[in-house]
């Protein structure tokens, strides 16, 4: 872990997570989740074949799962909204907030998460695959993130894959948590780096047409868009221009 915006965040969310385990106890998440039904599967919606067919009707095709910004004094997001989420569209939702202990796991699964984001320049080796081996117990798909070549040969030989490939992906986080800053060369960089492009999601910074035909010619097949869409007047408009018409 490096970066003093970042080591602010992970000192905030071990005391939220210490606050949350005392109004929320490990045990009722667990009674909670054995109510609950097996989540969708995140992996395979992330990883299957593009849709195929006219552009017309590949629009409402276009979003294969759901990123839903949980974490509350950052980035004003609430675990709450990936039910509200989940109750209203039949996509896969991944919780994407900074998770760094096993109770922020099963919270997830008690939440209707079907997937959670594990940012490698929070964790080190052995907590991702203590964190990554619980969420598979749980039948939960764990998108594994790093932004820099150290990282990502760190997760890539001991993480990515393990303990069974089906449910783990590999994020390339475009922006820099150290500066925010963004640069799409990042995923560009790493791509031959990377064995498995299957399971390779380019996250952050990719706001053009431009953008997601350089990503698709260096063999990136999933992106997660945040940002752009949010911005946007006209999120439909924005998904034709982004990706029909990128085709």
């Amino acid at each position: 872990m490096s970066g003093s915006f970042l080591d602010e965040i992970v000192l905030r969310k071990r005391q939220e997570v210490a606050d949350r385990k005392v109004s929320a106890p490990l045990e009722e998440l667990k009674e909670t989740i054995e109510t609950l039904g097996r989540p969708r599967n995140f992996f395979r919606a992330v990883t299957k074949d593009p849709a195929k067919g006219t552009p017309q009707k590949r629009v409402n095709l276009i979003a294969d799962a759901l990123s839903v910004l949980t974490d509350g004094p950052g980035f004003m997001g609430e675990l709450s909204f990936i039910h509200a989420i989940r109750d209203v569209v039949k996509l896969p939702v991944l919780r994407k907030d900074f998770i760094l202990d096993p109770y922020q796991v099963y919270e997830s699964r008690a939440a209707g998460a079907d997937a959670i984001l594990l940012i490698a320049e929070c964790l080190e080796t052995s907590e991702l695959i203590d964190l990554q081996i619980l969420a598979t117990e749980l039948h939960l798909t764990c998108l594994i993130e790093v932004h820099d070549v150290e990282n990502l040969m760190r997760v890539q030989d001991r993480v990515i894959g393990f303990p069974h490939r089906s449910y783990s992906l590999l994020g390339i986080n475009n922006r820099d948590l150290r500066t925010f800053k963004t640069d799409l060369g990042t995923t560009l960089r790493a791509t031959d780096l990377i064995e498995d492009k299957n399971v390779l999601v380019s996250e952050s910074g990719i706001g053009t047409v431009a953008d997601v035909r350089k990503l698709r010619a260096a063999g990136v097949r999933a992106v997660l868009v945040g940002e752009t869409l949010m911005r946007s007047g006209d999120v439909v408009a924005t998904v034709n221009e982004l990706f029909v018409l990128a085709d």
